[in-house]
């Protein structure tokens, strides 16, 4: 049965009536949206506006401050030519200088005595600079073995690349001189100066004035250019002589050689052409090994070759073994760290160690002359003779094998070195 067209006409104009509402909502809505977006533009078109005219006040102002700058150099310029017209006019050089003010220009104030002589720290070789104090030999190597001796040994040796202070004196006329505060240094002043103003390194300046007399003493006789009881003051600081004080001159080849050679050059019947002819070469060539190093010739393309020859026996083609006199030898090298307290052979004495000529078998502490601690005395009188056994422990470890020594050194860490000493001091055993 279908519906009666009265029923369906009501309901379709409620339902128009619903949808027109929906419409106009829908339509508000999209204008509110609309307007919203419209009012988000203006209000970033202002923002800009007001930056620009920010921007435009900053940069009038910056104009204003570079016009004022301007002006005021103007105006200083025609002070200036005003200035120099006036003195021209007055008959005055306008290169001449500037009149100085009579009370200065108020900048800082008179350095005061004491901070000058705070400054004032160098030493002249005439000893001129030197402040008063004194030092001994004992004194010093204690100081040294404080505050030296983790760089340049307990005994000045030198450790590792750092600079050896003892010894070398006869190595100047060598290739490869040994330069050290005895062959080489002409001036005590300069030992003085530089201890006191350079070291300890890392530390320097912290060494009082009697310290460093005390620790140039005693590298002075670790040099063997005083004894062992002697004191260094600034009284007598100037009656020490240097080995090598004559060693240098004043450079006067400007006047004696320049005139000579300080010709002009001559232009004339020059080569065409300029070619190289050969090429040197600097390497290493020294074999790891031993043996020696032969270079061949180096050509104009190419630098020379070196071949390494190690060092093979004569007949069996097989390295050869270390003689007694190389093992002697060796010694002789590892006793340079002994020889600044120790003396051995002809002529030897007793310095701040004992003379050690034919020590081997000798009881402990037993040496003439010599002040021994009583560590050592102890073992005189238990009669403890210098065996191979005795002499390799303390050699190892002095302080640890004799507990009481006054002997510094830290001893030899390679059995090698220690094999090779006491087969150098049995040598002078007679």
């Amino acid at each position: 049965m279908s519906k009666s067209p009265e029923i369906l006409l009501p309901a379709l104009g409620v339902t128009g009536i619903v949808l027109g509402a929906v419409a106009v909502f829908s339509a508000r809505n999209y204008e509110n949206a609309e307007v919203a977006v419209l009012q988000g533009r203006i209000a970033q078109i202002e923002t800009r506006i007001d930056d620009a005219a920010s921007a435009a006040a900053t940069a009038e102002e910056h104009a204003g401050a570079e016009t004022a700058r301007a002006a005021a150099l103007e105006a200083k310029v025609s002070e200036i030519q005003a200035a120099a017209a006036e003195r021209g006019a007055g008959g005055l050089s306008l290169t001449a200088p500037a009149p100085q003010p009579g009370d200065g220009y108020g900048l800082g104030r008179s350095a005061l005595a004491e901070e000058i002589a705070a400054w004032d720290v160098d030493v002249l070789p005439d000893g001129r600079g030197l402040p008063e104090g004194r030092g001994d030999v004992f004194t010093g190597e204690e100081k040294f073995a404080e505050a030296c001796a983790s760089c340049h040994g307990d005994f000045a040796e030198g450790v590792g690349n750092w600079p050896v202070l003892a010894g070398g004196f006869d190595t100047l006329a060598r290739k490869d001189p040994v330069k050290t505060v005895g062959s080489y240094w002409p001036y005590l002043s300069t030992v003085w100066d530089y201890v006191h103003r350079s070291m300890p390194f890392g530390q320097a300046q912290t060494l009082s004035d009697d310290d460093v007399y005390a620790i140039v003493a005693y590298i002075l006789y670790s040099n063997d250019l005083v004894d062992e009881d002697f004191e260094l003051s600034h009284e007598n600081f100037a009656d020490v002589e240097m080995y090598n004080a004559d060693g240098f001159v004043v450079d006067d080849r400007p006047e004696r050689e320049y005139t000579g050679w300080r010709v002009d050059p001559c232009m004339e019947n020059c080569k065409e052409t300029v070619s190289i002819t050969m090429r040197s070469t600097f390497l290493d060539v020294t074999p790891e090994d031993g043996g020696e190093s032969v270079m061949n010739d180096a050509s104009a393309g190419s630098g020379p070759v070196f071949t390494a020859v190690p060092a093979q026996d004569a007949e069996a083609g097989t390295e050869a073994p270390a003689s007694d006199d190389a093992l002697i030898g060796d010694g002789e090298r590892v006793f340079r760290k002994c020889r600044s307290c120790h003396q051995i052979g002809e002529g030897a004495k007793n310095r701040s160690g004992p003379l050690l000529t034919g020590v081997t078998g000798r009881t402990f502490g037993t040496v003439d002359g010599f002040k021994y601690s009583d560590a050592f005395e102890e073992a005189a009188t238990e009669g403890r003779n210098w065996t191979e056994e005795e002499m390799a422990a303390f050699l190892e470890n002095p302080k640890e094998h004799m507990p009481g020594t006054r002997m510094s050194f830290a001893g030899l860490k390679d059995d090698a070195d220690i094999a090779a000493v006491i087969a150098y001091l049995k040598s002078f055993d007679g």
